[in-house]
């Protein structure tokens, strides 16, 4: 009816100035901006209430509104075997269960029974008496609420007797209000992570949707249509195949749910631990255990039944099963993989495939692996290294010639060198063991194999033989003397005699 929809100081004004001032209904209509009809109801109604102006002072909004528009609907569920209220509501809950359902169910049993519209009305009749978080409608094992409490427990040192805080992480469920709770060290990303983790296991299986209040660990940039959710918190979801949903900016109804739970817990658990001191964690969370249980097997007031029993009849069957294994922790981090197609991961190097050197790649970092990721495809995995300035390299992502590269030992270059003559291992020899690592003197030495190619294996041999003559042991001088033709010339003969002794003859010893 349109004058329902009066507030009570336009109704109680109306009969001001029908009753108390004498205007016609035309007058009062012109002066309130109503109805001619509207006002003649109003003061209809009233008078089959038998009020009279001036009101009594006693009569609030409240009581007059009842006496002006009483319920038509009998909420007695006797009648015509109507089935209990709290049976409906707790059978909506169960996923793709409509009143409609239930009307049908209701009407095979009672043929006489009350039609879908009454059968309608009786139900939201009654659950207008309930608390506004019981009419909310959510659906089994749809959705978890989570969030942290504004009050904190203080933790004692024994040692130095400072405290500091421990947080609680709270988490409700939509149907049945079963809740979890337990107490963390920060409210920084690895104990957001490690609540959510837990909360699964609490419940041993996991909801199709979790609702954060844009906490800035879980949620990178809030947003009202799209936030951005931080990559390990998105990651943890996609383990655990559930979605997350941030409840809107600056929009409490979307977590009233976990806001209520919230009150509660700091008033049955927070207050009631109020006297009690702790020296760790483990204390506090086994003493939060034992009130979290009394709080999830106390009936509720209105529905008479425990939020357990809702929790394993409603929630429970509609969840998805836990995984096998914990979800493991991993940061996430964005890094260009350089020229030499490595990435830099806590001053550790860890090679993609080369074809992918100046790209952006993304890194999942646990204890134990570095995931490199490309455009959402895995390209690499590593074990994970804590030695700064190393490298860590599969050979799969090297270029075909630097993998040709590393094929070789200094001892192969040897014998790949002795294949040419005696002189030309032993220059390459002398090469690489007057470098303070043999790899160092590897493209010198291949240098030197390859000029065969180009002049031949013989004329290389006798370059070699007179480098190792003039101690000349390097790439270019073997290069020079085939350049220059000196490997067809004859060896100066060195004197190899017995020493000269005379006199003036001084010696080495003389210098020392």
């Amino acid at each position: 009816m349109a004058n329902t929809r009066l507030s009570m100081r336009k109704i109680k004004e109306i009969l001001r100035l029908c009753w108390g001032s004498g205007l016609s209904a035309r007058q009062a209509a012109q002066s309130c901006g109503v109805a001619r009809g509207t006002i003649k109801n109003c003061v209809d109604r009233a008078e089959r209430a038998g009020l009279v102006w001036p009101l009594p002072e006693q009569l609030d909004e409240t009581s007059l509104e009842n006496l002006l528009f009483p319920s038509t609907v009998p909420l007695d569920a006797e009648q015509r075997n109507m089935p209990p209220f709290d049976y409906l509501n707790k059978e909506l809950k169960r996923k793709r269960v409509t009143l409609q359902l239930l009307w049908h169910e209701y009407k095979e049993n009672n043929p006489e029974g009350y039609q879908y519209s009454q059968f309608c009305l009786r139900y939201r009749a009654w659950v207008k008496t309930l608390d506004v978080s019981l009419r909310q409608d959510y659906k089994a094992g749809e959705k978890l609420f989570v969030d942290y409490a504004g009050d904190t427990i203080p933790i004692h040192d024994p040692a130095t007797g400072e405290t500091r805080p421990a947080y609680l992480f709270v988490a409700t469920l939509g149907a049945s209000n079963y809740s979890y709770v337990e107490a963390v060290p920060s409210r920084e990303l690895p104990s957001w992570i490690s609540s959510h983790i837990h909360t699964f296991e609490f419940l041993g299986s996991v909801p199709e949707i979790v609702v954060p209040d844009n906490p800035r660990t879980g949620v990178t940039h809030p947003c009202r249509y799209e936030p951005d959710l931080n990559a390990t918190y998105q990651d943890m979801a996609l383990y655990y195949q559930t979605a997350v949903i941030p409840a809107r900016v600056k929009k409490p109804k979307d977590k009233a749910k976990v806001e209520s739970a919230v009150l509660i817990v700091e008033r049955w658990i927070i207050a009631a631990l109020r006297n009690h001191t702790f020296f760790s964690i483990g204390d506090l969370n086994r003493a939060i255990r034992e009130k979290l249980e009394d709080f999830n097997t106390r009936p509720l007031q209105k529905l008479k039944v425990s939020r357990r029993h809702l929790f394993e009849t409603i929630d429970k069957p509609a969840m998805k099963p836990l995984p096998e294994q914990r979800y493991e922790y991993a940061d996430w981090e964005r890094h260009k993989a350089n020229i030499d197609y490595h990435v830099e991961v806590d001053h550790h190097y860890y090679s993609v495939p080369y074809q992918l050197r100046g790209h952006v790649v993304d890194a999942r970092i646990t204890a134990t692996t570095v995931e490199l990721l490309f455009k959402g495809k895995r390209v690499a995995s590593h074990p994970r290294s804590y030695l700064a300035g190393r490298h860590t390299t599969c050979p799969e992502h090297m270029p075909e010639s630097h993998k040709r590269y590393l094929e070789w030992t200094p001892s192969r270059i040897e014998r790949w060198a002795e294949k040419t003559g005696p002189s030309t291992g032993a220059l390459v020899k002398e090469i690489m063991e007057r470098r303070p690592h043999p790899e160092q003197g590897f493209r010198s030495s291949l240098g030197i194999i390859r000029l065969g190619r180009r002049y031949g294996s013989e004329r290389l041999e006798a370059a070699c033989t007179r480098a190792l003559f003039m101690k000349a042991y390097s790439y270019k001088s073997v290069e020079s003397i085939l350049k220059n033709n000196l490997d067809g010339k004859e060896l100066p003969v060195r004197l190899t005699g017995p020493s000269v002794t005379h006199e003036n003859i001084r010696g080495n010893t003389y210098y020392r």
